[in-house]
């Protein structure tokens, strides 16, 4: 008994002293620098993250007859991402359309026939009933037919393709992973003591590793919330809007001046 409990307090002494270890593989979560200069002034890493991006998924189940984007290309606002076979839907918006036009036609003819009191008013509530019923699946199946065009939502770049043209796929299979690299924002955690002396419109530097170019970025919104395990805020910088070249998944360094 006493071999098993030496033996669990030791794992967990390793697991304590390990723990800095993983944080600092995590630019996000990297221990915070001292002071790096005689003015006080402090760094905390970052990384850039797109405000557009998303896993567009299949809203119908069905075969893909197109995908005209691959990896790494650039798209338009309202362009074609995806074609579905749509042969099937189309029948069925074509057969409820049909439906919908007879029900229309009884509907007119029963109300014909009331006029000369030939049928009581429950035939032409039923027509009615019959009518909208009709219209109704009409409707389902034009969102139907919609749905097998998948249209940009946003101008980007496909950052990767997870289906392939003539695949079959269920509804809600992912189709494709976008991003908008001019959406960018900086993502930081600073030490929560800092809430006080930050404001929105505040500026400091950003140097992503990649370019090695400092960048006057500034403070766009706080987080929510102070991260009660590492007492960390989370920070949301805005980059100057006529940068060039950054692209999402970059890290990076941010220096902020000491304020009095």
């Amino acid at each position: 008994m006493l071999l098993r409990s030496a033996r669990w307090m030791t794992l967990g002494l390793a697991a304590l002293f390990l723990s800095p270890a993983l944080w600092a593989e995590d630019s996000l979560l990297a221990p915070i620098d001292a002071p790096s200069s005689s003015d006080g002034e402090r760094q905390v890493r970052g990384v850039l993250r797109a405000h557009n991006h998303a896993v567009i998924s299949s809203e119908l189940a069905g075969r893909i007859v197109e995908m005209p984007y691959s990896d790494g290309q650039s798209f338009a606002k309202g362009d074609l991402l995806a074609r579905f076979d749509c042969s099937a839907y189309q029948a069925q918006l074509n057969a409820a359309q049909a439906a919908a036009r007879a029900t229309r036609e009884e509907l007119s003819h029963n109300k014909q026939l009331a006029a000369l009191n030939s049928v009581g008013r429950f035939e032409v509530a039923l027509a009615e009933a019959r009518q909208a019923q009709a219209q109704a699946e009409t409707q389902v199946y034009q969102v139907q037919v919609k749905r097998c065009r998948v249209t940009a939502p946003f101008s980007g770049n496909v950052v990767l393709r997870r289906a392939q043209p003539h695949e079959s796929v269920a509804s809600g299979t992912p189709l494709l992973e976008v991003v908008d690299n001019t959406t960018l924002e900086i993502y930081l955690l600073v030490p929560s003591s800092w809430l006080s002396r930050l404001q929105p419109g505040q500026t400091f530097d950003f140097i992503p590793d990649e370019t090695g170019k400092p960048l006057k970025a500034s403070v766009k919104r706080l987080g929510a919330r102070i991260d009660e395990g590492s007492q960390t805020l989370l920070l949301i910088g805005s980059l100057p809007e006529d940068v060039k070249g950054l692209l999402a998944g970059m890290s990076g360094t941010a220096r902020f001046q000491a304020v009095p």
